[in-house]
């Protein structure tokens, strides 16, 4: 109840305060984040948060003992610390001192592992000492990266469910264009737009979600979002006409786009540079299968007796549904800075002293600044080669890719003469060649494993980003220029059906295998600016598949299956030499860019 008294008081205090239109909406939102960051403890992490409470309680047990040998045990801390003023509704910049108090809690600050005592920079408002809280040594139990492995897995997997659900919404819709585009009487040009603007939305969204995730957390970003993903879906299953389903998907796509960004930083959260050789793809591969099963879910939709094509939303909200329950019931915190702060705000509740304060909560970045370095920093990514290569490699996959939720009604259906419900079902031949990539796991972490233990021997602490880029030179970028020649010229009646369906698996292969190398090179080569790089390839790649996926209607139509495909391998060929070349000289562009790491 305290954290609720404190945001309501700050809320009047607030509009008692200001006056003026601007004024008073920037108080608005700054009301919005204060109840939603309150929510966020009481809802899905309360258990995590009084866990912390717990594990701060013991500590101070322990420590008190060390600070105070003579202070019997009985003695509880309200005896010892009488508050001065309540923690959180003292300004962060303020710090009230007693000194009858104070020289005892003091001790106690010194004596704490994990609190780091210093005096506040000019940045960090004026005052005294400052008790920087981190974690209780390495093997602290409220630091994500000492969860149990299979706390850890079905974090990971809860988040791949996230983006699958985002993902299979992005492509379900293509399944029954022909339905939905006669029922509102427009071309089906026109209705591929639903699946169009939805990645536009995902691209544009991508730049909110993580300064978001870093004010507030990642799981009340992952449930808002979800959310009012959930709210738009069901507003595009009921959408009277064209128009009003466009609107929609673009705001589902909108809202749907935080696993893009934060997936990133939910993985890096609890696993180490080794272990991310297999978490990493647990997630990707999870996440990738969504657009990929997508008209796999939709085959048999508003086909025959199984309801209208709006059933399509309504699978895509039961199934968002269902992830949300996952969400809110299993899915912990795993943001280091808002575990700190919650962990700051326990020992300051214990022991009356308002110094004990998270990095997160002394650092006077406001949540407007953020967003303008989030909305300006992606494009000056404009000069980087790595991030230029990255996404134009990923832009031309993610064309290919959406364009097949068009193309395959050419490639299948008009040369073999297979049904709508049937040829939507062949997606789950790309689907099998990104299950294929599991292959790979095993090998590359003894690869990464020992590639770790010759940095440690040496003395350093970092593996070198190169290494990702395994996956995508064994057999991944080649795969993809292959498997698009081999489609596009076997695309014929007189040749078994199996030739173009073994194709598009060869397909998924590369895909999956060059999106997880890509994702993990740059995380590892930019590091802080890791977010800024993902959300800028995050929106060209889903901005120009958004459309293309409108284009790709004509384009099968005009140019043919052949020459279509032919022109997509002639486009993907110059770009598969691109991992083997940054494997080589990737630590001398890193060494001359601004933003990326420089070790070798």
């Amino acid at each position: 109840m305290t954290d609720y008294r404190i945001t309501i008081l700050s809320i009047s205090r607030c509009y008692r305060q200001f006056s003026s239109s601007s004024a008073a909406l920037h108080c608005r939102l700054h009301a919005v984040l204060l109840l939603i960051e309150h929510n966020s403890i009481v809802m899905q992490s309360y258990l995590q948060y009084r866990n912390i409470g717990n594990v701060v309680r013991q500590q101070m047990g322990i420590n008190q003992e060390k600070a105070n040998p003579d202070l019997p045990s009985s003695v509880s801390s309200s005896e010892i610390n009488t508050p001065v003023e309540d923690a959180d509704s003292c300004p962060v910049g303020r710090v009230m001192t007693s000194r009858t108090h104070y020289s005892q809690r003091s001790t106690m600050g010194h004596a704490l592992n994990g609190i780091q005592v210093r005096d506040r920079t000019t940045l960090e408002g004026k005052g005294g000492s400052v008790f920087i809280v981190g974690w209780d040594g390495e093997r602290d139990p409220a630091n994500p990266h000492n969860f149990s492995k299979v706390r850890r897995v079905t974090t990971t997997l809860i988040v791949s469910s996230i983006a699958f659900v985002v993902g299979m919404a992005s492509s379900i819709d293509s399944a029954v264009l022909r339905q939905a585009a006669a029922d509102f009487g427009v071309s089906e040009v026109a209705e591929s737009l639903a699946t169009g603007i939805y990645l536009i939305g995902y691209s544009v969204g991508a730049l909110f979600a993580g300064p978001f995730s870093e004010t507030l957390g990642r799981n009340v970003v992952y449930i808002s979002t979800l959310i009012l993903f959930s709210i738009f879906i069901m507003a595009s299953a009921l959408a009277p006409n064209f128009g009003a389903q466009v609107v929609f998907r673009f705001l589902a796509g909108f809202f749907g786009s935080t696993p893009l960004v934060c997936a990133g930083g939910s993985t890096s959260d609890m696993w180490d540079a080794v272990e991310k050789t297999y978490a990493f793809p647990i997630f990707a591969i999870g996440g990738f299968c969504g657009p990929v099963l997508g008209p796999v879910i939709g085959s048999y939709i508003g086909v025959g007796h199984i309801g209208s094509w709006r059933w399509t939303e309504w699978i895509s909200l039961i199934t968002s549904g269902l992830v949300l329950l996952l969400v809110i019931l299993f899915q912990p915190e795993t943001y280091a800075p808002i575990l700190l702060k919650w962990k700051a705000r326990h020992l300051r509740e214990i022991t009356g002293d308002i110094r004990y304060r998270a990095e997160l909560e002394i650092t006077h970045t406001t949540f407007s600044t953020r967003m303008k370095i989030a909305l300006s920093r992606p494009f000056t990514m404009l000069a980087e080669p790595i991030i230029i290569l990255m996404a134009v490699y990923l832009t031309v996959l993610y064309i290919v890719l959406f364009t097949f939720l068009d193309g395959y009604t050419f490639i299948f259906e008009d040369v073999y003469g297979i049904s709508q419900g049937l040829t939507n079902i062949i997606f789950v031949a790309m689907a099998g060649g990104m299950l294929l990539a599991t292959m790979l796991v095993p090998p590359l972490y003894r690869l990464t494993k020992k590639d770790m233990e010759g940095v440690l021997v040496k003395g350093g602490t970092h593996i070198d980003p190169e290494i990702r880029l395994w996956f995508a030179m064994l057999g991944g970028s080649i795969s993809v220029p292959i498997s698009l020649f081999w489609m596009g010229w076997t695309d014929f009646a007189s040749i078994s059906v199996w030739s173009p369906i073994i194709a598009s698996a060869m397909f998924g292969y590369g895909v999956i295998c060059i999106f997880i190398s890509a994702y993990m090179y740059i995380i590892d080569s930019y590091e802080v600016y890791a977010a800024s790089a993902l959300a800028f390839v995050t929106l060209l790649r889903y901005a120009c598949a958004g459309g293309m996926t409108v284009a790709g209607i004509s384009f099968y139509k005009n140019m043919g299956t052949h020459w279509t495909l032919t022109i997509l391998g002639c486009i993907s060929a110059p770009l598969a030499p691109i991992p083997y070349v940054f494997y080589k000289w990737g630590y001398l562009v890193r060494r001359h860019s601004k933003h990326a790491v420089a070790r070798k």
